[in-house]
């Protein structure tokens, strides 16, 4: 038997068993975060009892905001890549990507293409180069992410070096991409049309750079409501936190879970909270989102149905007369 064999076996053994894999990973690491804080409950309690509504409130409006100001990102570049499609009809399928993303990230970004290749498939670009219009966003995230890695060295303990090469592999493959996008003859290239203008980049930086700094303040925002004492570099870390263990099948509790890494030494529990409020609040604000298209839709469909038509209208005592003086009646 080739080497081969049992790791092709292990891949496809995954590939039939994901959805199965990923609720198991999640129900696994919720129990063992549960665990870490069954000793420390009142004081979990208490954190979360601590949060104002207005904060909580707030911070379903700016994790609201951000999903809008990336949507508005992914517009850009299925219109440079030749889209048509309306603003409206492709917010509304954007909304699918979060319910795909309770499962997994990678499912939500399948969900949202599918919606909008089932939508509008006419004048929405084909399967491939909508895959390939999502990394001009992923590099802009990925480029922000390098150039603030360095407030991950004290949570982490991380080599002072790592930065530098995060930026400096990023910068690299941001070279290659824009090459790519100058490229032309492949469906695939069409998706990445967004970087061959300082106009069409900018504004795409723009959007993203704005979906991120909301996230960062519904960080901050949240750390502060349950007690702890976070510096805005503390909240870039816990979002960097969040979007890398959130590629990991670890489910709802990938919020908590961040918030531990990179703040538990401040109290588990409160930080734990606030993790857990973080995903509440994102969960919430995805839900309104997906509400908000699924009553769009419906608004829709109803202003497009045929209006019954009902009896002929019964004439006026006028038409009458004059249609008795036309006949000579």
């Amino acid at each position: 038997m080739s080497p081969e064999g049992p790791w092709r076996a292990a891949r496809a053994f995954v590939a039939r068993h994901r959805v199965a894999l990923t609720m198991l990973a999640s129900l696994a690491s919720a129990a063992a975060l549960s665990l870490l804080l069954y000793g420390r409950r009142h004081e979990f309690s208490a954190a979360l009892a601590s949060a104002a509504l207005w904060v909580v409130g707030l911070s379903v409006v700016l994790h609201v905001g951000g999903l809008l100001a990336r949507t508005e990102a992914w517009h850009r570049t299925i219109e440079a890549a030749g889209g048509t499609v309306s603003r409206r009809v492709l917010y509304r399928a954007s909304s699918m990507q979060v319910l795909g993303s309770v499962v997994n990230p990678h499912l939500g970004v399948a969900a949202r293409i599918a919606a909008l290749r089932r939508s509008s498939p006419s004048v929405s670009p084909q399967v491939p180069t909508l895959i390939a219009a999502e990394f001009p966003i992923l590099a802009v995230e990925a480029a922000l992410a390098a150039l603030t890695s360095f407030t991950l060295i004290g949570p982490l303990g991380l080599p002072w070096w790592l930065p530098p090469l995060c930026i400096a592999v990023i910068a690299l493959a941001s070279t290659g991409m824009r090459r790519l996008a100058l490229a032309k003859g492949r469906e695939l290239w069409r998706g990445l049309a967004v970087v061959r203008t300082i106009r069409g980049g900018g504004a795409l930086i723009g959007f993203v750079l704005l979906a991120v700094l909301a996230q960062v303040a519904r960080n901050w925002l949240l750390l502060h409501a349950v007690g702890v004492d976070a510096s805005l570099f503390d909240a870039i870390a816990v979002l960097i936190a969040v979007v890398t263990l959130g590629q990991l099948p670890i489910g709802p509790s990938v919020g908590a879970a961040a918030a531990v890494l990179i703040l538990g030494h401040d109290g588990i529990a409160a930080t734990a909270a606030a993790g857990i409020l973080l995903t509440a609040t994102g969960t919430a604000a995805g839900l309104a989102f997906a509400a908000w298209a699924g009553l769009d839709r419906l608004w829709s469909r109803l202003r497009r149905r045929p209006r019954a038509s009902g009896p002929p209208p019964v004439p006026t005592r006028p038409a009458l007369r004059r249609r008795r003086q036309r006949f000579g009646v």
